[in-house]
């Protein structure tokens, strides 16, 4: 067992990676020398070299386009965007090749292309560093979707990305970098597409991913100290969803509340909404509620505190659900 932050398990997890398969390499605006805009790639490339962990140019279309030849010719890159807003000139690269290769060639090509984006809020930044863009990508079929929200999923989660034959997109909560946590650097533990059960409830289930799984456990403590059980889930995957951890908790406490950062409106919450509503109607007492962010572009540092749900959100919500 260790100690590490969030940011320091997944710089654990690459190296783990980049030694183990002298097919995987890095690839990034500023992920050598300077060791990335959070100093996760820090020591990697003096470590592996300037051919294992690349310097790009300050083009992220042609950071994902050089990965998908490299992945077409069997190799392993690992992309790093370095905020979330800056994303979207690669996104059609993401969503009409990568995420299609695949299909595209009826299974004789895999692209195993690794993009992490660190994402979310609350660090006090300017426009297009704090956006969710999720559920964007999350549409798109072909690819799998994972966010840690502790260090010993960072470590591993960031691994199991690695080796998977399919395009994965790792969605690193930026705000939570510095959270530390005990990793047992010997067992994996959960796969990285399966949800996980944190907190034990009876009276409602509270699903939430990423930067905002602090937030529903606190909001559980809180919760239970009024006399409520809360149970939560880390849905720790966005694509594939694991509907049977999700369902089953639902039909044991008959409320759900999911909560993201992402606004409301078309967010991951919506699709979890719907498919508990088809899987365990008769078990609900309550509408499956959802808390978000609103739907506006992400505001100006000084007010992203009132943009950013937190604990009062998610009890509120649980109030309303418990008065059904």
């Amino acid at each position: 067992m260790a100690t590490m932050t969030i940011a320091k398990a997944i710089t654990a997890g690459l190296r783990r990676a980049l030694a183990e398969d002298p097919k995987t390499l890095l690839m990034g605006e500023d992920i050598g020398a300077l060791g990335g805009v959070y100093r996760v790639t820090e020591g990697l490339q003096e470590e592996f070299g300037k051919d294992r962990v690349v310097d790009s140019p300050l083009a992220e279309s042609g950071i994902i386009g050089t990965a998908i030849g490299l992945a077409m010719r069997g190799y392993r890159p690992i992309c790093e965007i370095q905020f979330d807003g800056f994303v979207f000139p690669a996104f059609n690269q993401i969503t009409t090749q990568l995420a299609k290769i695949h299909a595209r060639t009826s299974g004789q090509i895999s692209a195993p292309v690794v993009v992490r984006i660190p994402y979310g809020g609350g660090i006090g930044s300017i426009e297009h560093h704090s956006e969710s863009p999720e559920a964007l990508f999350a549409h798109t079929a072909g690819l799998r979707i994972i966010t840690p929200s502790n260090a010993h999923d960072a470590y591993w989660m960031t691994q199991q990305a690695v080796t998977s034959n399919d395009p994965v997109i790792l969605f690193e909560p930026k705000r939570r970098y510095w959270l530390k946590g005990e990793v047992d650097t010997e067992q994996a533990g959960l796969d990285a597409f399966s949800a996980a059960v944190l907190r034990e409830g009876t009276d409602a289930t509270v699903v939430a991913y990423g930067p905002l799984v602090p937030v529903a456990l606190a909001a559980a403590q809180a919760a239970e100290e009024d006399g409520n059980s809360v149970e939560v889930i880390d849905l720790r995957s966005i694509s594939p969803i694991d509907f049977d951890t999700v369902t089953a908790s639902v039909q044991k406490t008959g409320r759900l509340i999911v909560a993201h950062e992402a606004p409301t409106f078309g967010g991951i919450g919506g699709e979890i909404a719907a498919r508990v509503s088809e899987r365990a109607f008769l078990s609900l007492e309550a509408p499956v509620l959802r808390v978000g962010g609103f739907h506006m572009p992400y505001p100006v540092a000084k007010v992203e505190e009132h943009y950013l749900p937190d604990i009062d959100r998610i009890l509120e919500a649980l109030d309303r659900s418990l008065a059904y």
